[in-house]
C-alpha cells in the first residue's frame, strides 16, 4: 500500500475527468447533439488547460484526448437520432443480432453472400421493421432518381460479382474469350 500511495492522488483526478466525461456523454436530458458537442468540447478544452499540473498522468490524458478526437466526427448523432445505440457495443449488438436472424431465416450458418451485395438496403430494413411495421404507401420512395440510383449501385455489385464466376462455370469458354482479347490487342512497339 505504501508503494504506490504517491500513485493515488494521480488516479482519483483522472477518475474524476473520465467520471466527468461519462456524465456528459450519458446524459439523460433531451438536449441535441450540437449541446451535448458542446459542453464536452468545454470539458476537454479544460482538461487541456489542466494537463500541464498533471504530473505522471499527462500521458494518459493525452491519450484520452487523442482517442476521443478520433472519435468525435461520429460522437454525438446518438443524441439527435432517436433510438440510435450510444455504444460501440450496442451498435454491434445490432449488427450481430441482423446476421442471426439472416441465418435463421436461411437456414445457413454464416451470413448470406447477398447481405453483402444489398446489405446497405437489407440491415436498414430489417433493422427498421424491428421499431415499427410499414403500410405500403409509406414504402413509396420519396425521391425516385436517389431510388434509382440505389437500384443500378445493387446491380452493378452484383454484375460484378457474377463476373467472379465466369471461370468456374466455364473455363474453357473464359480463357478462350481471354485469348481473343490478347490477340487483338496489337503489340507494342
Amino acid at each position: 500500500m505504501s508503494e504506490t500511495a504517491a500513485l493515488w492522488p494521480d488516479v482519483e483526478k483522472g477518475f474524476a475527468h473520465v467520471h466527468r466525461a461519462a456524465h456528459i456523454l450519458g446524459t439523460k436530458d433531451q438536449a441535441g447533439g450540437a449541446t451535448i458537442r458542446r459542453r464536452y468540447r468545454t470539458f476537454l478544452h479544460a482538461l487541456e488547460q489542466d494537463l500541464p499540473t498533471t504530473g505522471d498522468l499527462r500521458r494518459s490524458l493525452k491519450h484520452f484526448l487523442k482517442v476521443t478526437q478520433s472519435y468525435e466526427p461520429g460522437l454525438f448523432h446518438c443524441y439527435d437520432v432517436p433510438d440510435l445505440p450510444r455504444t460501440n457495443n450496442a451498435l454491434e449488438q445490432v449488427f450481430g443480432s441482423t446476421r442471426h436472424h439472416e441465418r435463421r431465416c436461411t437456414g445457413r450458418k454464416v451470413a448470406s453472400p447477398s447481405l453483402v451485395l444489398r446489405g446497405s438496403v437489407r440491415i436498414i430494413a430489417g433493422i427498421g421493421t424491428r421499431l415499427r411495421s410499414y403500410a405500403g404507401e409509406e414504402l413509396t420512395p420519396a425521391n425516385w432518381d436517389d431510388w434509382r440510383r440505389l437500384r443500378q449501385e445493387l446491380e452493378t455489385r452484383r454484375q460484378a460479382r457474377a463476373l467472379r464466376y465466369r471461370f468456374r462455370r466455364d473455363p474453357a469458354g473464359f480463357l478462350h474469350q481471354l485469348e481473343r482479347i490478347l490477340l487483338k490487342a496489337p503489340l507494342p512497339t
